[in-house]
């Protein structure tokens, strides 16, 4: 297993990230914890992509994963590009490694797979767990040019009682143009249909790039402390440790 404390580097995944309205707002709020507040529009976020090869990574591994999430109220969007942060409520990851590390580090990770099929201008996301196709996602997406997106995200997730947050430091070249032209959530009885998109789909903000380049972040470590004695420690609903990126 890796060393939960240690960073990894991911380069040149190929990502689809976005956010939307949801269809049923006060469902969404009920996902959160006691004492986490969603922003006032209720967004959700979603996060489908793919490393193709070992080579991507730090010692990660080729893998695929989705996440979705919900923003929180006080929780901005980073200056380049404007996908919310939050709170992550869904981690699916296609490689035991991914999850083992993630969830060493708080996240609630669990099998799944993801594909990107892109054909012509057609970009088709699909999001399989528990053996059937959750989430289908078709968009409109162009090519890269010279605009690059760079920052932070900063996501959260709810750990033995309290909060853990952590910034992962990105660079993207997105393509243009982007539209997503349709999310369907396909399992009704499913944990994640509560945060389906409202009809008709509005989207909040997103971007498509084959090439995001981005950090998971170390875990603060006391100087006479080794790496691998370092424990999580969760903070109060409301005063929630801050993992730093790099």
């Amino acid at each position: 297993m890796l060393d939960p404390a240690a960073p990894q580097l991911v380069l040149n995944a190929r990502m689809l990230q976005f956010s939307w309205l949801p269809a049923d707002p006060d469902a969404v709020a009920a996902v959160l914890p006691a004492g986490v507040c969603p922003s006032p529009d209720r967004q959700v976020f979603l996060c489908q992509y793919v490393v193709d090869d070992a080579a991507q990574t730090s010692g990660l591994g080729a893998y695929s994963l989705t996440y979705l999430g919900v923003a929180l109220d006080g929780i901005e969007p980073p200056a380049a590009g404007d996908t919310p942060g939050g709170l992550w409520i869904h981690y699916f990851a296609s490689s035991p490694r991914v999850r083992d590390y993630s969830a060493a580090r708080g996240v609630p990770a669990t099998p799944g797979q993801t594909w990107l099929d892109l054909r012509g201008e057609q970009l088709t996301a699909e999001t399989h767990a528990d053996g059937a196709a959750l989430i289908r996602t078709i968009a409109r997406v162009g090519g890269t040019g010279c605009r690059v997106f760079s920052g932070h995200h900063r996501y959260l997730t709810a750990w033995g009682g309290g909060l853990l947050s952590a910034e992962f430091p990105y660079v993207a070249e997105p393509v243009t143009p982007f539209e997503v032209e349709s999310v369907e959530f396909l399992v009704p009885a499913h944990p994640v249909y509560p945060l389906r998109p409202a009809n008709p789909l509005t989207i909040c903000g997103g971007l498509y790039s084959p090439r995001v380049s981005f950090a998971y972040p170390a875990l603060p470590v006391a100087l006479d402390q080794p790496p691998a004695a370092t424990g999580l420690r969760p903070a109060p609903v409301g005063e929630a440790q801050v993992v730093t990126g790099l």
